[in-house]
């Protein structure tokens, strides 16, 4: 009886027992939760409640602006912007889906021009 020489290397049943491990993988990792430590703060006397302002800018179909509820023109809207910190402050964006892009760009080009971070675009399910 001869022998073969081993000149090659079948790969395939390895490739198959990656893929396997790999479904494994992803099917697992979806059912995985974000788990978040849960702990109760204790208190002080000296306690300062954090000022967060929340605004709502909207922009009906017709392109007006509106700042809380009060129409405004936009350059009436940038210096109110201004004058929040970018930082602490929440501001959402309200916009009608038949207004035009260019009114949504006005107010991100505001937005990011002073650096804020805390921004949220408000859409319908």
């Amino acid at each position: 009886m001869r022998r073969e020489r081993f000149d090659k290397m079948n790969v395939v049943p390895f490739i198959d027992i990656v893929l396997v491990l790999l479904v494994i993988i992803l099917a697992t990792s979806t059912f995985v939760k974000n788990q978040t430590i849960k702990i109760d703060l204790p208190t002080a006397s000296s306690k300062k409640a954090e000022e967060k302002k929340s605004i709502h800018i909207s922009i009906d179909k017709d392109g007006k602006y509106f700042y809380n509820k009060n129409e405004l023109v936009l350059d009436a809207i940038k210096e109110k912007l201004l004058k929040l910190d970018p930082k602490k402050d929440l501001i959402s964006l309200h916009m009608d889906k038949a207004s035009a892009f260019e009114y949504f760009v006005s107010v991100i080009d505001i937005l990011k021009t002073k650096g804020f971070e805390n921004i949220s675009i408000i859409t319908k399910k």
